[in-house]
């Protein structure tokens, strides 16, 4: 019988861990603290506010996020900071932005989540904007906050046409 090392062994815990359902009912503090804060990053997403929305995220340079737009990765808050305020010039007048299908999971000073995260809106040229992403967060608590040490976002791709499904139905 072949034995875990002791990745194999950890890994095996935190499946098991990630596997284990969500009673109804369940939602402990932090879970409602980081349900806050995605709701509050859904507020000043429809205000435009960068300033706020930067206020969910490490404020530091241990920031780390995969976004659906070029380059690859953003490494620390001011990198990430310069893709949100690029991404809201793109916007002409108000946006309605929501987040559906938020499940938190939290365990100690470490939490994720994942989202699906709609727009709608219009651009710089007036036309419609309607983007619908997939959304994966990592929290960790800092001096009794939580806020987002990592993000990743993406939309699912045809692998035949290699376009992006932008509307992402289930």
């Amino acid at each position: 019988m072949k034995t875990l090392t002791g990745v194999a062994l950890a890994g095996a815990i935190v499946a098991g861990f990630l596997l284990q359902p969500v009673k109804a009912g369940a939602q402990t503090g932090d879970e409602a603290q980081i349900r806050t804060l995605e709701n509050n990053f859904a507020a000043e997403f429809n205000a435009k506010d960068v300033d706020a929305i930067m206020k969910v995220y490490v404020p530091d340079q241990t920031l780390f996020v995969f976004d659906v737009v070029p380059p690859r990765q953003y490494v620390g808050a001011a990198a990430y900071r310069k893709d949100w305020d690029d991404f809201m010039k793109t916007l002409n007048g108000p946006v309605k932005f929501e987040i559906s299908d938020l499940a938190v999971t939290v365990d100690g000073n470490l939490g994720f989540s994942h989202s699906i995260q709609h727009i709608t809106g219009k651009d710089q040229n007036g036309k419609p904007v309607d983007l619908t992403v997939r959304v994966t967060d990592a929290y960790r608590k800092i001096n009794g906050n939580w806020l987002i040490v990592e993000e990743h976002v993406s939309v699912p791709v045809d692998l035949d046409t290699g376009k992006p499904d932008l509307a992402s139905k289930p």
